[in-house]
């Protein structure tokens, strides 16, 4: 009796952590409770648009650019653009990456030599909080592949049978004499260290596959624990019981009029409280961004129905190749509170009214004919330190604060410190020279204000007429 009650407890155990393991596993979370969605996309090619953007829905079909349709992160490593981005919550909410193709097409490199000799990294962020993220780092994934060329179209899925991450990727490489893209994996825990990628999807002859997205469907619907959307000269759909195990080809989306020669960069969605999904296509071959199709059965691909353009909005920018995140209250409340509308402004300066405020090379004076202009735009956001105060941030560096360090000024990442956030707080004050004008008083140092100094931005304590002229500025779009 004792021994069987032994082996009772157990089971018991066991089906315990099963339960637990299967209810944080699945980045794509979609309980009832769930209030909205977030979209991380790029938007189009060039320097600015191959960047990481927001859109944020609360029904999702229905998207709103964040940050008032700007950049919300700057690449500054590797190629210095980003594409195709996978946003990756740990089981337990207490870490995100993002992870993104290094690429940027027009800005560097043209798409043939991005494929034959492209950059062999990815580049990865990270946050505790969905909103405060880390300096870009770049995670080498193809550089082991032999004749590996290039790096694509990223995404990550949690494996519970190793408590790691399945990380997977589309490199252009030589195997067994034909050269073509193929799916690569490698296991992680924290996106800069991978264990040795080894070959995961291989279409046959001379078929290449660049894009795959794979979800953990709930038990109950369809066949398979998870399924995968490729494009592959279609869009495929394949099921599968295990991440790294047999899958089984289940069609493609041909039968309902979207081919591959139409569409691309699958991205799934799962509606909050409901058995229903959203499979976003990227309509590369119009230049029209995505659009979704909806099914409550990802194995069957005659259960995917195309929608009516009045049916869904994608918003103000372009969506292009991204992911879906499932928000809970919190995670919304703190990414729309940290990128609001908010207005682009430039500071003139009083005392020589053909100059502005603008960084350059991440130093900060005051000059005219700024080029280009978006040097000099900052948004006014609520100050990062203290209320009733402002805080500049960068619009073509977003994340980027204007800062005093030893009284100068410099352009500089926040690192989410509570002296990073005082050094860029300031209080909007009556202009010195110019009531109808602003001074900024410094929040940390309230008897120093904003100044230039042979064109040059400092923090000094005002005293002269001179002084007050160099510390008066006027807010204007």
């Amino acid at each position: 009796m004792a021994r069987l009650l032994g082996r009772l407890a157990a089971i018991l155990v066991a089906a315990c952590l099963l339960f637990t393991s299967q209810a944080l596993t699945t980045p794509e979370r979609a309980a009832a409770a769930d209030p909205g969605y977030l979209m991380v996309h790029f938007t189009g090619e060039g320097s600015t648009n191959q960047q990481m953007y927001l859109s944020h829905s609360t029904d999702g079909v229905h998207w709103n650019d964040l940050n008032g349709g700007g950049m919300v992160l700057r690449s500054t490593v590797g190629t210095k653009g980003v594409r195709d981005p996978a946003l990756v919550r740990s089981p337990d909410g207490s870490k995100y990456w993002i992870i993104a193709t290094d690429l940027c097409i027009g800005c560097g490199q043209g798409w043939g030599d991005s494929q034959t000799n492209g950059s062999r990294n990815l580049v990865v962020w990270e946050s505790t909080d969905l909103v405060t993220w880390s300096q870009p780092w770049l995670l080498n994934v193809a550089g082991a592949i032999p004749d590996g060329r290039n790096a694509w179209a990223p995404e990550a899925i949690w494996d519970p049978a190793t408590n790691d991450y399945v990380l997977y990727w589309a490199t252009n490489a030589t195997l067994n004499g034909v050269l073509k893209h193929r799916i690569y994996y490698a296991r992680t825990s924290d996106f800069r260290a991978i264990t040795t990628p080894q070959l995961y999807i291989d279409r046959p002859g001379t078929q290449g596959i660049i894009d795959t997205q794979i979800i953990e469907v709930p038990s109950g619907v369809g066949d398979y624990r998870y399924v995968r959307a490729s494009g592959d000269g279609q869009i495929t759909l394949e099921g599968s019981n295990s991440i790294l195990g047999t899958w089984t080809s289940l069609g493609d989306l041909s039968g309902i009029g979207l081919t591959g020669a139409m569409v691309e960069g699958p991205m799934w969605m799962k509606f909050n409280g409901s058995d229903k999904w959203a499979l976003y296509l990227d309509q590369y071959a119009s230049g029209g961004g995505y659009m979704p199709v909806l099914t409550t059965d990802p194995s069957d691909p005659a259960a995917y129905q195309k929608q009516t353009s009045a049916s869904y909005n994608m918003g103000g920018t372009k969506k292009r190749h991204g992911w879906i995140l499932n928000m809970t209250a919190a995670e919304e409340s703190r990414v729309l509170a940290r990128w609001p509308n908010t207005t682009i402004n430039r500071l003139q300066s009083f005392n020589f009214q053909d100059r502005y405020v603008r960084h350059t090379n991440f130093d900060v004076r005051i000059d005219p004919n700024v080029s280009p202009v978006d040097d000099s735009q900052f948004r006014l956001r609520t100050g990062l330190a203290g209320t009733g105060t402002v805080s500049f941030e960068s619009v073509n560096f977003p994340g980027y604060f204007l800062r005093h360090s030893a009284f100068d000024f410099q352009l500089a990442y926040n690192d989410g410190t509570t002296g990073f956030a005082q050094d860029a707080t300031f209080r909007k004050v009556a202009g010195l020279a110019d009531s109808t004008w602003s001074s900024f008083q410094s929040y940390n140092y309230p008897d120093r204000y904003i100044r230039h100094y042979a064109y040059q931005l400092r923090l000094d304590p005002i005293t002269t007429a001179t002084a007050r002229g160099d510390a008066t500025f006027r807010v204007t779009s």
